[in-house]
C-alpha cells in the first residue's frame, strides 16, 4: 500500500487529479482524453502507474467515460459501498493507493456483465509494446 500526505499528492497531481483520486471527485461526461481513445495497452493508476486495465476489455458505453468490463487482474482494483448522491453504488479504487478511479454498474457485456466507469483523469495510458 502506497501512503502519501495531502500535501505530497497535492505536489504530484494536477488540481482536477487530485479532485477525482483523493477526494472522489468526477470528471464531466465526454470531456476525459480516454473517453473515445483506442490505444492498444494498458491504462495505469495516476498516482501510483499500477497497471489497472487492459484496452483488450475497453468498450463504448456511451456513457461519456471510459469503461472496461473487467479489470487487468482482479487484484488491481478494490471495492467499497459508496451511499454519496443518495444512492448506493460501489466504488472503484486503486488497490495499491486507494485512488478513486469511478464505479462498477452491474449492466455491461459479455462474459462479466459489469461495467467499470473510470474517470480518464485517474488513468495514464501506457502503449503495449510490439510483441506483448
Amino acid at each position: 500500500m502506497i501512503t502519501k500526505t495531502e500535501e505530497e499528492w497535492r505536489r504530484q497531481l494536477t488540481p482536477l487529479q487530485y479532485e477525482v483520486t483523493r477526494c472522489k471527485g468526477t470528471e464531466r461526461a465526454f470531456t476525459g482524453e480516454y473517453n473515445a481513445h483506442k490505444g492498444d495497452g494498458v491504462y495505469r493508476c495516476v498516482c501510483c502507474d499500477a497497471p489497472l486495465f487492459d484496452s483488450r476489455h475497453k468498450f463504448d458505453s456511451g456513457t461519456g467515460w471510459p469503461s472496461f468490463y473487467q479489470p487487468a487482474a482482479p487484484e488491481s482494483v478494490g471495492e467499497h459501498v459508496d451511499r454519496s448522491l443518495f444512492l448506493t453504488r460501489t466504488e472503484v479504487v486503486c488497490a495499491r493507493c486507494e485512488a478513486h478511479l469511478g464505479h462498477v454498474f452491474p449492466d455491461g457485456p459479455r462474459p462479466t456483465g459489469l461495467r467499470y466507469c473510470m474517470n480518464s483523469v485517474a488513468l495514464r495510458f501506457a502503449a503495449r509494446a510490439a510483441g506483448e
